[in-house]
C-alpha cells in the first residue's frame, strides 16, 4: 500500500483519482479548499480518505498535507481560460504560486514523486497537428501561461533538487463529477444539463473548432501509471484519446445519446480559445504503457448516465 496526497481531490478529476486509489486500498489524503471542488464528489469514499480543507497558496498548509506520503498528485488549480482572462492575478496565485508551494513542500519532505496536472492549452497557437510534446508552447491566455510556468518550475525542481516530477498535459477531460453550473463550466457538462432540460445549449463560434475529448477514466489511469513508471520521471506527456472531433460533432453525438431534439444557439467565439487541439499520444503509450480505456462514444454514454442520475428534472 502506497500513501498518496491528491491536491484538489474534491474537484472533478481529483475526486475520480481519489476513488480509484481507494479502490486499490491505498492511503489517500485530500487537500482542497472546495472553492471549485465539492464535498459531494467524495461522498462515496468519505470514510476512507483523510481530508484537509485548506489552500495550496498557504505553504504551511501544504507542508502539513505532504507529511508522510509517498506520492503527490497535484490536481489543484483555478481552471478556465475565460476566468483567467477576467482575473489573471488570482489564476497566477493559485496555479503558479500554489504549484511552487507544492514543489517546495514535496522537496523538503522527501516525496518520491510529484505528478503535475498541466493542460493542452499550453500549446496555444503553436502550428501543426497533432500536438506533440516537443513543440514549442505558445500560450494564448493567462491560464495557459500559468500551466506552462508550472511545467517550467517542475523541470527546474527535478534538475536542481532531484525531485522526481512528471507533467501530464490533459486534453479536454470529461466525465462524472464535472460541474455544469459554473459560468466557467466545460462544454460537455453544459451540453448534458441543457439537453436533459430540453434547453438550447450555447456554442461559442461556429462549432467547427476541434478538440481531443478525453474521458476521465483515461486520465486517472495515466496519473497512477505516472507514479509507478520509473522511466517517466522528468517527462512531459500528453494525456488524451488521440482522436479529433468538432464541437458540432460532439453536440450531435450527445443529442443522440440523450435522445434530445433541441438545436444549439451560436454566439461569437471567445477570446483566448484555441481553434484546434488534437494530441499525439505515442509518448504516453511508449513511456507509461498508456492505453485508451474509455473511448469517446462509451465515455459520452457513461457521462450521460451520470447526468441523468444527478441533473435531470426528476432528480433531487
Amino acid at each position: 500500500m502506497a500513501r498518496f496526497l491528491v491536491t484538489g481531490g474534491g474537484g472533478f478529476i481529483g475526486s475520480n483519482i481519489v476513488e480509484a486509489l481507494v479502490s486499490q486500498d491505498h492511503f489517500v489524503r485530500v487537500l482542497d479548499n472546495f472553492s471549485t471542488g465539492r464535498t459531494e464528489n467524495l461522498a462515496a469514499v468519505e470514510r476512507s480518505v483523510e481530508v484537509i480543507e485548506g489552500d495550496i497558496r498557504s505553504l504551511l498548509t501544504v507542508e502539513r498535507a505532504v507529511k508522510d506520503v509517498d506520492f503527490v498528485l497535484h490536481q489543484a488549480a483555478l481552471p478556465s481560460v475565460p476566468r483567467s482572462i477576467a482575473d489573471p492575478g488570482t489564476t497566477n496565485e493559485v496555479n503558479v504560486s500554489g504549484t511552487l508551494n507544492v514543489l517546495n513542500a514535496a522537496r523538503e519532505a522527501g516525496i518520491r514523486r510529484v505528478v503535475i496536472a498541466s493542460s493542452s492549452s499550453v500549446y496555444g497557437s503553436a502550428p501543426g497537428l497533432p500536438k506533440r510534446e516537443d513543440m514549442i508552447p505558445s500560450p494564448l491566455s493567462p491560464y495557459a501561461v500559468s500551466k506552462f510556468t508550472s511545467e517550467l518550475y517542475a523541470r527546474v525542481f527535478q534538475g536542481l533538487y532531484g525531485l522526481e516530477v512528471v507533467v501530464l498535459r490533459y486534453f479536454n477531460v470529461f466525465g462524472k463529477h464535472q460541474n455544469p453550473d459554473s459560468q466557467y463550466s466545460a462544454v460537455i457538462p453544459k451540453f448534458c444539463k441543457a439537453l436533459l432540460h430540453n434547453v438550447s445549449p450555447t456554442i461559442f463560434g461556429d462549432g467547427g473548432q476541434s478538440r481531443d475529448f478525453t474521458h476521465v477514466e483515461n486520465v486517472v489511469s495515466a496519473n497512477i501509471l505516472a507514479c509507478t513508471t520509473a522511466s517517466a520521471a522528468g517527462t512531459v506527456i500528453n494525456v488524451a484519446s488521440g482522436s479529433r472531433h468538432t464541437v458540432n460533432e460532439l453536440f450531435d453525438k450527445l443529442k443522440d445519446v440523450m435522445g434530445a431534439s433541441v438545436k444549439p444557439t451560436y454566439l461569437p467565439e471567445r477570446k483566448g480559445e484555441v481553434r484546434d487541439s488534437y494530441a499525439d499520444i505515442s509518448l504516453a503509450k511508449q513511456v507509461l504503457g498508456y492505453t485508451i480505456r474509455t473511448d469517446l462514444d462509451r465515455g459520452l454514454e457513461l457521462t450521460a448516465d451520470y447526468f441523468r442520475q444527478y441533473y435531470s428534472p426528476e432528480s433531487t
